[in-house]
């Protein structure tokens, strides 16, 4: 691919989904502004290239996931990595972005100098070390929330001991055979619940081992009113009628769960009972003590892991981990767990910009001392912004605002002949809480080096579509924003 160009106006990182819609938004609402796009990996799909597991999908519709100007054209409404990784590079290679794109190339380091309004980033070659320099105006990281090198792998005793296989998903080898083997996988979250009924079709025996239980929904892998729609309306239309539908119903669900958590987790309950096996445990293994939407509820698409469940060839255990020892885990209540493999399916890191090192004006901007404006860029930091999807939805529903919001700011410095945009903090002394409002492990692990969020807006995040789009695209863009020659 070709060598980025030593100056551009806007610097795009990251190459995945946020990227790759970032640049298409740029080249439509913003020709005029050159950009380029770096991508650390070798190849272009972000997560959906870098996880590899048996099974992997989406845990959203794709109908939201895909981006606002791009139908989604499969048949699957719930896809599987593959079919999502084919879409991200087929609409980069149609909008003409690929050539925007170099990989092996890592932002490590990005200084501001208010004299020029100019970016220098160090770019880094993770395969060789090598480094360069080049200038820009504006960055969008586009990086996506979690360490890409390594997963979350929490140490437990007499591990060393163990004489079978270790496991990490965001490292699965390709060569891995589950037939006729006893695997446990350790961890109940979205990944966990997508690699049993996969592992089940073949494995000896494939165990669930969770600490606590989570919340889970079972739902058809296939929209039937998109399929309908499909049949009579322009593929735009339909897909245009159905986001919408499913944009809805997902917020609908979730301020139902903020009003009556009490409602939906006895809905939850009961859909759970339905699914599995008359006399099963539903209050020990999926009717968690937290409320609904306190951490992500995991969609499981025609209720494949009940099916696993009850037909036997998966089961759950929830306990704690007293010891790995050579041939299995003791819990703490002293089941013992037999197993050739051991999954570890413990989470994600989380790092913002890829650990990218800020500074403005020779000042080290230490995330965790800023607070997000408008949950896209950092008060004190100029000309820069972040894209980080919604807890409670699509991850691109989010982006596609993010990418609407900056081109709009970007248009506004133009005309007002600016060259730099600095959000302003709140007062000093201001409240201020956690940039996210989740309690699941991989946020509270992370939480103290995040950015805070304000009480109020612009300082607060919505977590809600409708008031987002009022926000990013029609809302004030001088609104605690300082602009500067």
């Amino acid at each position: 691919m070709q060598l980025t160009p030593v100056d551009v106006d806007v610097l795009i990182l990251g190459a995945g989904l946020s990227g790759i819609g970032s640049a298409c938004h740029l080249q439509k609402t913003c020709p005029d502004k050159s950009y380029a796009i770096l991508e650390a990996r070798a190849v272009s799909g972000g997560t959906w290239d870098l996880f590899r597991y048996p099974a992997v999908r989406s845990d959203s519709d794709m109908f939201t996931l895909g981006w606002r100007f791009e139908p989604w054209r499969d048949a699957k409404a719930i896809a599987d990595g593959p079919a999502i990784l084919d879409y991200i590079r087929h609409t980069s290679a149609t909008y003409g972005v690929e050539q925007h794109i170099t990989y092996n190339a890592k932002a490590v380091a990005a200084s501001f100098s208010s004299d020029t309004a100019v970016w220098t980033v160090t770019v880094e070659n993770p395969a060789t070390g090598a480094t360069r320099e080049m200038t820009c105006r504006f960055i969008m990281g586009c990086t996506g929330y979690y360490r890409y090198d390594a997963g979350y792998r929490p140490t437990f005793p007499g591990e060393e001991r163990f004489t079978g296989t270790f496991i990490h998903p965001q490292h699965w080898p390709q060569d891995f055979d589950p037939t006729a083997k006893k695997i446990v996988v350790i961890g109940s979250g979205a990944t966990a619940m997508t690699l049993i009924p996969a592992l089940a079709k073949t494995a000896a025996s494939v165990t669930m081992l969770q600490r606590s239980p989570t919340y889970v929904v079972a739902r058809p892998d296939r929209d039937r009113v998109a399929d309908l729609l499909r049949k009579y309306l322009p593929a735009k239309v339909a897909y245009a009628l159905v986001r919408g539908k499913n944009i809805f119903g997902g917020t609908l669900s979730y301020q139902l769960s903020q009003r009556r958590p009490a409602m939906v987790k006895q809905a939850l309950r009961q859909a759970a009972v339905e699914a599995l096996p008359e006399g099963f445990d539903v209050d020990t293994h999926f009717n968690p003590s937290y409320k609904p939407w306190d951490q992500r509820i995991c969609l499981v698409p025609n209720g494949d892991l009940f099916a696993a469940i009850s037909s036997g060839a998966a089961s759950v255990v929830t306990d704690t981990i007293a010891e790995i020892a050579e041939t299995g885990i003791t819990t703490t209540n002293g089941t013992v767990l037999e197993a050739d493999v051991i999954v570890t399916a413990t989470g994600l890191q989380m790092e913002l910009l890829s650990g990218l090192a800020l500074t403005v004006d020779g000042r080290a901007i230490n995330y965790a001392d800023t607070i997000a404006y408008k949950g896209i860029m950092l008060c004190g930091v100029p000309n820069l912004s972040l894209t980080f999807g919604y807890t409670n939805a699509s991850w691109t529903l989010k982006a596609d605002l993010t990418s609407d919001y900056i081109c709009r700011l970007l248009k506004l410095m133009d005309r007002k002949h600016v060259r730099m945009a600095i959000p302003v903090a709140p007062e000093p002394g201001a409240p201020t809480q956690p940039f996210l409002n989740l309690t699941s492990g991989y946020v509270t692990r992370t939480s103290a080096a995040l950015p805070k969020q304000g009480t109020k807006a612009p300082w607060r995040l919505h977590q809600n579509y409708y008031l987002d789009v009022l926000m990013y695209r029609l809302g004030r863009l001088d609104r605690a924003m300082e602009f500067k020659p």
